[in-house]
């Protein structure tokens, strides 16, 4: 199919592989930013929990603990987002698989096809060479001249 994709080295394959590993590269990065902002916010959180008096500190400490409680929703969506992302990846990846063993079998049935005709050429030839030779005997033979009819004296009123 892909006859001369594989020219200039790697081909198609390496190329699948370098994506596959750029985009696992790319998830790694996600799924390490994600948790570190969870911990960092939580982090944030338990330190800001604490009991004080001024009225005003505890409406600032509490409009911080509900804006790092936002971020942590918003980075524990980007995690689960990720992980559809992956069985999405997980389940279409079969694909893969399924387009190399279609390749596969198309080879086999390519050569398959090639050996077929080359027996059915070869058959061919040798009905040819078997009909000149029976054609070959039939002319020659003596049972075709003695059962043809004279047209001379038929012809002749």
């Amino acid at each position: 199919m892909n006859k001369g994709a594989n020219v200039g080295g790697g081909g198609p394959t390496a190329a699948a592989a370098a994506a596959a590993a750029q985009k696992q590269k790319s998830l790694l990065q996600r799924v390490d930013a994600d948790i570190g902002n969870i911990v960092d916010n939580y982090g944030f959180i338990v330190n800001a929990a604490r009991v004080n008096d001024p009225p005003v500190r505890n409406s600032q400490e509490a409009f911080m603990m509900e804006m790092r409680a936002s971020r942590m929703v918003h980075a524990a969506d980007s995690l689960l987002k990720l992980v559809s992302e992956l069985k999405q990846t997980a389940m279409f990846s079969g694909f893969a698989s399924l387009n190399d063993h279609v390749e596969q079998r198309t080879e086999e049935f390519t050569e398959q096809d090639e050996k077929t005709e080359c027996m059915l050429s070869r058959i061919g030839e040798e009905a040819a060479a078997s009909l000149k030779e029976l054609e070959s005997h039939y002319y020659s033979s003596a049972e075709r001249t003695s059962s043809l009819p004279s047209y001379s004296q038929e012809t002749m009123p």
